[in-house]
């Protein structure tokens, strides 16, 4: 009797540690030392990249582990951190950062202090990404800026989110612009940019980000990476490795129940039922369970920096590499960067600088990819659990004509082994076999190299006045290759003769420079500070596009592919864009109160 109590007891216990580890849904309200409500708060699970925002009450609702912890952070208050520990309702109060408040944060072609700032700007700075595994700047903001909606549209890995900064202000498109150490970056690239590269973010929305002219309408991100500090030479190198897999995966029917449902969906509409034994078939083919996997992810950076009270240096690479959760052994993202920056100020009045990264990233992850027309996920989902991976015995199949048809036997998809991949004899149109469609991709790629440098001078030629200038560009070279074979996957997807296979490459350039010359006068009078700003600003873009697709090759694998060919079919193209800008920086006078906290 005491054995049987003593191994209840166990798993009394076992079930409770197991309960704990679970989520639960967490309420509360955020308010400040008055009792206020805090709209705007954003509260994030500690270690993880969920979070959300108070409401205009200042009461939040978050799903987070039993025993995790929350973190509070608002603009002009302390951060506080508070232990779930299986409470489901949380009250906190945080207390002002008047100390915050002397913060310098970056703005439109200037600087100022947190308490003198009226506009509406977040800020993100390189503390506040510390520990967290973020592999994109975009990614550096989710859960950490009032107002700014990020979410993915696919889990490929290295893809880019959606970000919406205060909702949809444009007819066109809701994408803010970049600005990375003061060069305007509206033609994508920004995940040639390291996190770990990055001394602060801030976001400018509304008024704000107006300095930028009609493109800013969506907002603008403003990125400063890191520089070297006074002091002696700091060396930092930051590993991690991982592993990334699928929290919750879909309760699909097995091959029984699957089986058992079409009977009864056929019989009650008035036909006969299609399977005799739906038991015969067994638990079948778990298709979420074939295409996804642990998927590991490593990153490697290194950091060298220094100064003296009149230079100073930062320097870094770093490596990232991450495979997908949908078939890793196909789906890559490898990125490499080099950064280095110096600043000099060998007068009092005279300060200038440059700044310089290169990245290299090739990307296999095509297969991710998710669209109306069908894709891994959808084709996991939707495609019946009868049909096997591959079959071992072609006769066994009921739709064994097909197999054997001499018309599409040579090009269905096989694996290594020889065995063709399972086409489904209930599902068709664009709902395939996954495994059999990653299969086509083999040698697909995608490929960047990303060079961006700007130089600086200032000049203080009297107290108060700094004229600025800066120039800056960004040259990149991107493309990709592909190989269409011929294939059967089902009667509605394939690539059958009279159609031949192809293969295709694209190459693209294009250069980016901004030219901005600034000058500012700031005076204290009084209870009053004054800033007074003006300037002009050029910019231009330039690009091309080459291509061409081979068809025909006299292969029948992407291994044998080549561009060396003499063939008779062959398309080719070459396409050109440039767009040049010059605008007049508005003349800006600025009055605000000072600092008295």
């Amino acid at each position: 009797m005491r054995k049987k109590i003593t191994f209840l007891f166990i798993l009394l216990l076992s079930g409770i540690s197991v309960a704990l580890a679970q989520n639960i849904t967490v309420k509360g309200t955020v308010s400040d030392k008055t009792g206020a409500g805090l709209p705007g708060v954003t509260v994030n699970v500690k270690g993880t990249q969920t979070g959300t925002e108070t409401d205009v009450n200042g009461n939040f609702t978050i799903s987070a582990p039993a025993n995790g912890t929350l973190r509070f952070s608002f603009i002009g208050y302390i951060a506080k951190e508070v232990a779930v520990n299986n409470k489901f309702n949380i009250n906190v109060t945080l207390d002002d950062n008047t100390t915050g408040l002397n913060e310098v944060v970056v703005i439109g072609y200037g600087t100022q202090k947190k308490a003198t700032v009226t506009g509406a700007i977040s800020s993100v700075s390189a503390k506040d990404l510390q520990d967290q595994q973020i592999t994109r700047v975009d990614d550096a903001l989710e859960g950490k800026a009032a107002g700014v909606l990020i979410t993915q549209s696919t889990g490929a890995p290295g893809s880019a989110p959606s970000i919406m900064i205060r909702g949809d202000n444009s007819f066109t498109n809701t994408y803010p612009i970049y600005v990375i150490d003061g060069q305007i970056w509206d033609n994508g690239g920004y995940d040639s940019v390291n996190p770990n590269d990055i001394e602060s973010i801030q976001v400018l929305k509304d008024a704000s980000a107006a300095i930028y002219g009609s493109k800013s309408s969506n907002g603008v991100i403003l990125i400063t990476t890191k520089h070297g500090k006074e002091g002696t030479p700091k060396i930092s190198y930051n590993f991690y490795y991982g592993t990334q897999n699928v929290l919750k995966k879909l309760d699909l029917a097995n091959a029984t129940q699957y089986a058992t449902l079409r009977n009864e969906a056929v019989t009650n509409d008035g036909g006969a039922a299609p399977f005799a034994n739906p038991s015969s078939f067994g638990v079948g083919t778990n298709w979420e369970n074939e295409i996804f996997g642990n998927a590991p992810i490593m990153s490697n950076n290194l950091s060298v920096s220094g100064g003296t009270e009149t230079s100073n240096y930062y320097t870094s690479v770093s490596y990232l590499d991450q495979k997908g959760i949908v078939t890793p052994s196909e789906s890559d993202y490898k990125r490499m960067t080099f950064k280095v920056n110096t600043s000099f100020k060998p007068k009092k009045y005279l300060t200038f600088g440059e700044n310089f990264n290169y990245a290299y990233i090739r990307s296999t992850t095509q297969f991710n990819t998710n669209s109306y027309f069908g894709g891994p996920l959808s084709d996991a989902i939707n495609i019946d659990p009868i049909t096997p991976v591959v079959v071992t015995d072609v006769n066994a199949q009921p739709n064994a004509a097909v197999y054997n048809n001499p018309l599409y036997a040579p090009y269905i998809v096989r694996n290594s082994a020889g065995q063709p991949y399972g086409i489904s004899n209930y599902v068709a149109n664009e709902i395939v076999n996954p495994l059999a469609a990653e299969q086509l991709l083999n040698g697909d790629y995608g490929w960047s190299h990303t060079l961006q440098g700007n130089a600086f001078l200032e000049i203080e030629p009297i107290k108060g006045l700094v004229l600025r200038s800066n120039i800056a560009a960004k040259q990149a070279f991107y493309g990709g290759e592909s190989f269409n074979s011929l294939y059967y996957l089902n009667t509605n997807s394939n690539n059958l003769p009279p159609n031949t296979n192809n293969q295709g490459r694209s190459m693209n350039q294009n250069l980016e420079w901004n030219w901005d010359n600034t000058a500012t006068y700031t005076k204290s009078i009084g209870k009053h500070n004054f800033t007074i700003l003006a300037g002009q600003s050029a910019e231009k873009y330039s690009g091309y596009g080459v291509g061409d697709n081979n068809y025909g090759e006299p292969i029948s694998s992407y291994q044998d592919a080549s561009f060396n060919f003499a063939l008779p079919n062959l398309d080719a193209f070459i396409g050109y864009a440039t767009r040049i800008r010059i605008r007049r920086i508005s003349h800006t006078c600025v009055c605000r109160q000072r600092d008295r906290h």
